[in-house]
């Protein structure tokens, strides 16, 4: 297990797996800024393939404007990135890169209630993926 991700397994396939973390990232007010489909990219730049996996930028503006005023080199890790990856037919892996990692980045105590803040509503959000599940 990753010690710089917040994890975790749906009994769901892939695009309804995206479609529950887009809602569950919005109850918590984040917003999706960007989309990276890996399967499609990869395909396309190195003609492989791998199982279905999407990287998200979730933004949630309040904390974004906070963490940059306390640290303007932090919007170098913004957006949050939460990847969607099919395991198989019918799981699904959820990961997001935990805001307490980010700390070791940054000498910034303000960062660390931020952190904290984002932290607390990414486990919000996949806590309630868990309750669908």
């Amino acid at each position: 297990m990753s010690t710089y991700t917040i994890t975790t397994t749906l009994s769901q396939p892939y695009g309804a797996a995206v479609e529950a973390v887009r809602a569950a990232l919005g109850d918590q007010g984040f917003g999706v800024l960007t989309e990276i489909d890996l399967k499609a990219t990869l395909k396309q730049k190195l003609d492989v393939d791998i199982e279905p996996q999407i990287i998200l930028g979730a933004c949630r503006p309040p904390l974004a404007y906070e963490a940059i005023q306390a640290e303007p080199s932090i919007a170098t890790v913004l957006p949050c990135n939460v990847v969607v990856r099919s395991v198989d037919a019918t799981t699904t892996m959820v990961e997001a890169f935990d805001p307490d990692a980010m700390m070791g980045l940054a000498d910034n105590t303000a960062l660390h209630t931020i952190a904290a803040d984002a932290k607390q509503r990414l486990n919000a959000a996949f806590a309630a993926l868990n309750e669908e599940n």
